[in-house]
């Protein structure tokens, strides 16, 4: 007998696909670290993987997806795989999308995001962190990201993509998009944990039938969150390790997660589902009312005006 495998925890978004609750998060994972945390993520039951073009990683996990698919462990169709559109290529978003699919290895995507709401000079000194001669970064002011997010628009009827979003947006962000757009994103994907719980942004998600999936949600590297005396109390409280009470508190919220591990028995633990009361969320609510704090703000998001209220 094989060993037990949780259940897939799933959310339907507004295109009525299911997303998978926890993904795999490869932001900052090596070439072969990748590859084997990918394969071992899918075999302990993850069907959701979080990729980017700027992850720079995408032929990595296009190599795992390759071997897990040819070895028959699971069908194309069970697994549901992101991948994001670079600042750089805002005005060449087909042809990103077929570079990213090349790496991959696949014919299609589940979810194409905007990586960020912004554009970089496509015809830069570098392919993803163009820069000027004063060292900030070159960005094109020309660009709206509501003409970036129309030609995503365009590649839902080539098949390429099941389903689009953003990332990185903020409620003045989504009020502009929403009012000019054709389709309305099935994901906004979005740094969240309890020092960033970001309650006016998921409640306008919600109210417009967008799925917020989470990012950083332990607080990016390091993971500083673990250590919060909240989290460590409830941790004990319940037996459980700290890490699972951090992601269990985005499915509680009705958001997906996406924890980022190389290490296998991490990967399988993370995934674990563990009920949280609605004092237990009380609890880890009340974290940012005295500790508010951003972990992930490049240097360019400033530099373009992007904050929480813009």
């Amino acid at each position: 007998m094989g060993s037990y495998i949780e259940p897939e925890k799933v959310f339907t978004l507004n295109t009525g696909a299911a997303i998978p609750a926890f993904g795999l998060g490869t932001w900052q994972s090596a070439p072969e670290e990748t590859i084997k945390a990918v394969k071992h993520a899918i075999s302990v039951g993850y069907r959701h993987i979080d990729t980017a073009y700027f992850y720079g990683n995408e032929e990595s996990i296009g190599q795992a997806l390759k071997e897990v698919l040819d070895e028959g462990v699971v069908d194309r169709k069970d697994l549901f795989i992101t991948t994001k559109l670079w600042c750089t290529y805002h005005t060449r978003v087909e042809e990103a999308l077929d570079k990213s699919l090349q790496s991959l290895g696949l014919d299609y995507v589940d979810l194409y995001l905007m990586h960020w709401p912004i554009a970089m000079n496509a015809n830069g000194n570098h392919d993803t962190r163009p820069m000027k001669e004063d060292g900030s970064r070159d960005l094109d002011t020309t660009r709206s990201h509501v003409q970036t997010y129309h030609d995503m628009e365009k590649l839902l009827v080539s098949g390429k993509v099941k389903a689009i979003g953003v990332a990185n947006y903020s409620v003045g962000y989504l009020k502009e998009l929403l009012a000019n757009c054709s389709v309305v994103p099935a994901v906004c994907q979005v740094e969240l944990h309890p020092r960033l719980p970001q309650e006016e942004l998921v409640a306008f998600c919600r109210q417009h039938g967008i799925h917020n999936t989470a990012y950083s949600p332990l607080g990016s590297s390091g993971a500083p969150l673990i250590s919060d005396p909240v989290v460590q109390a409830l941790a004990t409280q319940k037996a459980k390790p700290a890490g699972n009470i951090l992601l269990n508190y985005h499915v509680e919220r009705g958001c997906s997660v996406l924890p980022k591990s190389v290490d296998p028995s991490r990967i399988a633990q993370n995934r674990q589902l563990v009920p949280l009361s609605k004092s237990d969320m009380l609890e880890l609510s009340a974290i940012s009312k005295d500790r508010p704090k951003r972990f992930l703000c490049p240097d360019f998001a400033g530099q373009f005006g992007w904050t929480d209220t813009k």
